[in-house]
Order: C-alpha cells, then sequence, then structure tokens
C-alpha cells in the first residue's frame, strides 16, 4: 500500500463525513482518543445553551422545563445502544470508579456467600485499588486475587466456591487485548460468579452486545470513545434481572424512589434509579450528550470493520518500517482479540511519544516502556494511520527522540 491507497480508502470511507463532527486542528494525527476524545462541533453550543437560556434565564425552573432530571438516564440509554444494552439498563453518572465500588458492592452482597474478587494482574490499576478498598472496608474477610494471565483455563482455575465476582476489563489499558467477554461470562456463570466488565477501552469504539453476553454489571467512562469531555461523568449497566435487588453503598437523595419527598428513611428506587447517588452534573452531562450524538447514524458493525481496518494498517506498516529499530508489537495482530488501539514496545518509549507529539502525531505513553495509539473510527483516516508510521520510522531513524526536554516526564504521561 503507498499513501494514494490511504487516500483511495478515505474517500470510499462510509464513516468520514463523521469526522466533520469534531474539533480537529489540521494538520494533527490525533491517536489518544483512547485516553480523551476531541471535541465534537457541537459541545460549545450546547454547553453554553445551557449557561446563557436554561441556567442563566430559566435559573431553578429548568429542573422541570428543561428536564434535567432525566440527563442520568437519557445519556445511560444513548451509551446502551454502542453496548448492546436494552433501555433503563444505563445510567450515566458519578465516575468509572465510584460506579466500580457501586457495583462490585453490589455484587457481593448478592453472591452466595463468596469473599474473593478474582481480577488479572495487569488490570487497570483504579480497578484494582477499588476492589482492594472494598475488601479492607469489608474487615478483612474478603480478599482480591489476581491472576498472571486471563484465559478460559486460568480462569475457569480461579474460579472457586469462595469466589464471590469476577472484575475484568474488555480491552486492556495496556496491551489492547479483548477478551471474549461471552465465553468468559458463561465460564463464571457455570461456576455460580457474578461478572463485573469495566468497558472504559471498548465504549464508542469496539460493538458490545452486554445483553446477548449475559452481562451481570459493567462500568466505563464517558471522556475516552464517547467524546464526552475531560473528566466526563462515567457509566453504570445493571442487567434487568439483577435491578430489583440493586443495592448499592451510596445511597443517596436520587437514588431513592421519591427524592423530593423528603423522607427520613431510604427507600431505593424501584428501577435503576437506585443507581443513583447525588444531583446530576448538569453541564457534564450536556457536554456528555453532545459527544454521544457524535454516534447519530452510525453503523456499528462498519465501526468496528473500519476500526480493525486502521490497527491493521497501522500494525503492516510500522513493523515493516521499524524493524531494526527496537520496536515490539504488543497487540495481538488477530484483529478479533484486540481492540481498537495498538501498543509498541521500545526502550525508549516516552522520549519518542514525545518527539512523536512534536511532530503533531499524539498519542500517550505507559509504564513502563509502551506506546499507545488509539484509532477512533468516527475521525481518524486511513491516511492518518499511514502517515503517523512513516513519521515513527522518521523520529527513531535520525533520533529524534534523544533530546533532553524529550525525557524529562510530564506529571501526565
Amino acid at each position: 500500500m503507498n499513501r494514494d491507497d490511504a487516500l483511495a480508502l478515505d474517500a470510499a470511507d462510509g464513516l468520514a463525513s463523521c469526522r466533520a463532527r469534531f474539533e480537529l486542528p489540521d494538520g494533527l494525527i490525533y491517536l489518544d482518543g483512547n485516553s480523551l476524545g476531541p471535541t465534537p462541533r457541537a459541545t460549545a453550543g450546547s454547553v453554553a445553551d445551557v449557561v446563557r437560556q436554561a441556567w442563566g434565564k430559566g435559573l431553578v425552573r429548568s429542573w422541570n422545563s428543561a428536564d434535567w432530571m432525566q440527563l442520568p438516564r437519557l445519556c445511560g440509554d444513548a451509551i446502551g445502544r454502542l453496548i448492546g444494552a436494552g433501555p433503563g439498563q444505563v445510567v450515566a453518572a458519578d465516575s468509572t470508579s465510584v460506579n466500580l465500588f457501586k457495583v462490585l458492592s453490589a455484587a457481593i452482597d448478592a453472591s452466595a456467600g463468596g469473599f474473593e474478587i478474582v481480577s488479572e494482574r495487569d488490570n487497570f490499576p483504579t480497578d484494582l485499588y477499588i476492589a482492594q478498598g472494598l475488601c479492607a472496608q469489608l474487615g478483612g474477610s474478603h480478599r482480591v486475587v489476581l491472576l498472571d494471565t486471563v484465559d478460559l483455563d486460568t480462569v475457569r482455575a480461579a474460579l472457586t466456591p469462595e469466589t464471590a465476582v469476577l472484575l475484568l476489563t474488555h480491552v486492556n489499558y495496556r496491551t489492547g487485548v479483548q477478551l471474549d467477554m461471552k465465553r468468559l461470562t458463561d465460564l463464571a456463570h457455570e461456576a455460580g460468579v457474578l461478572v463485573v466488565w469495566d468497558l472504559a477501552h471498548s465504549a464508542g469504539a469496539v460493538p458490545l452486545s452486554v445483553d446477548a453476553c449475559g452481562v451481570d454489571f459493567a462500568v466505563g467512562c464517558g471522556y475516552k470513545y464517547l467524546n464526552g469531555g475531560p473528566g466526563a461523568p462515567g457509566f453504570l449497566y445493571v442487567a434487568e434481572r439483577h435491578q430489583a435487588t440493586f443495592r448499592q453503598p451510596l445511597t443517596g437523595w436520587m437514588g431513592h424512589a421519591a427524592p423530593f419527598a423528603f423522607e427520613t428513611e431510604y427507600r431505593p428506587a424501584p428501577d435503576l434509579g437506585r443507581a443513583l447517588s447525588g444531583t446530576p452534573s448538569v453541564l457534564a452531562l450536556t457536554a456528555l450528550q453532545s459527544g454521544l450524538e457524535t454516534f447519530d447514524g452510525v453503523d456499528l458493525d462498519a465501526l468496528r470493520k473500519k476500526s480493525t481496518d486502521l490497527t491493521s494498517l497501522f500494525i503492516a506498516r510500522a513493523i515493516e518500517l521499524c524493524a531494526g529499530h527496537g520496536v515490539e508489537l504488543v497487540t495481538p495482530m488477530a484483529a478479533p482479540a484486540r481492540g481498537s488501539q495498538v501498543c509498541l514496545r521500545h526502550y525508549e518509549a516516552y522520549a519518542v511519544m514525545q518527539a512523536l507529539i512534536a511532530r503533531d502525531v499524539i498519542g500517550d505513553f505507559r509504564l513502563p516502556d509502551i506506546m499507545r495509539f488509539g484509532f477512533a473510527p468516527l475521525y481518524v483516516r486511513y491516511v492518518d494511520a499511514y502517515d503517523a508510521a512513516t513519521i515513527l520510522l522518521e523520529v527513531l531513524e535520525r533520533r529524534e527522540w534523544d533530546r533532553p526536554e524529550y525525557r524529562r516526564r510530564s506529571a501526565v504521561t
């Protein structure tokens, strides 16, 4: 493939028009949507309208006239379409960490006496920290068991009568490995274990079918592929079959059956409203809503096909061009086994990434030696994948990374 071939693929791309839904500087190759999605063009106007009109003029009346109270459910149902969840099973609120605390606590509460949370050692740290903190709060009677690898055999062996919950991330943040949600969920259920899935690196890039897979609970964030803005609200999924018995620990007033009855005793809402805690963050949810609208009219199968085509193009070209420069592919070659990101190992990964960013190819770095490149199909072009590999070669050949300022670690990597 040459560059003209990549341009031809862009010309024939049925999703090409979606790029215009985002604010992206000319000449920039943005491959970090798996960390922070770019700004949708509609966001500024939507948020400004709330500030100037609904809040500025409507003031407190807008809780009713603008129906602000419904934003967690409206955004939740929009996310539900992207993860294969029917209406009323997803709400957008709080953060991924807070929501994980809620669903892990509820899953342990619903388990048949188990006291172990089984997860993977390379899970995203917040997942492990929340699980560890919850176990500590339970007085030492519970513990976290970490697997070095995640496959059917290791998971099967780890699930015992002592297991309460299996906690897994669908796409690994460091490697891009995508797990088989259906088979692992079935395996857990066969052992009588409930499953919590973290979808932070999947939702919006990889089509999901949480209902069809029989998932019990799931969480995710709104600021990566969902384009909701920095620190956007997270989301949580509770399968309809669990909602009547779902008992989350953060029993704030918004989860009450009648918040404005101001009763002294807590009564949970009869539906997934019980997963809410505090007052909805209207400005943040408005921005998230604009991010979710970038998926309007998008065929999710076409989204996945473009995702795998982009990552395949970048992998093939980067590995061919950079042979002999210390670059190692970490992400699986097989498309079904990877998400929408490509991870490359290099002994100077941080400095190389800083040199790439200086050349307007934006990815990110994860310890100890991983360069991450996210391929969000709504706005990343085939020519972006082609050019990114070319610039990576130039950075390596010319040792552009070998400068003191590129080795100086920033607070956020």
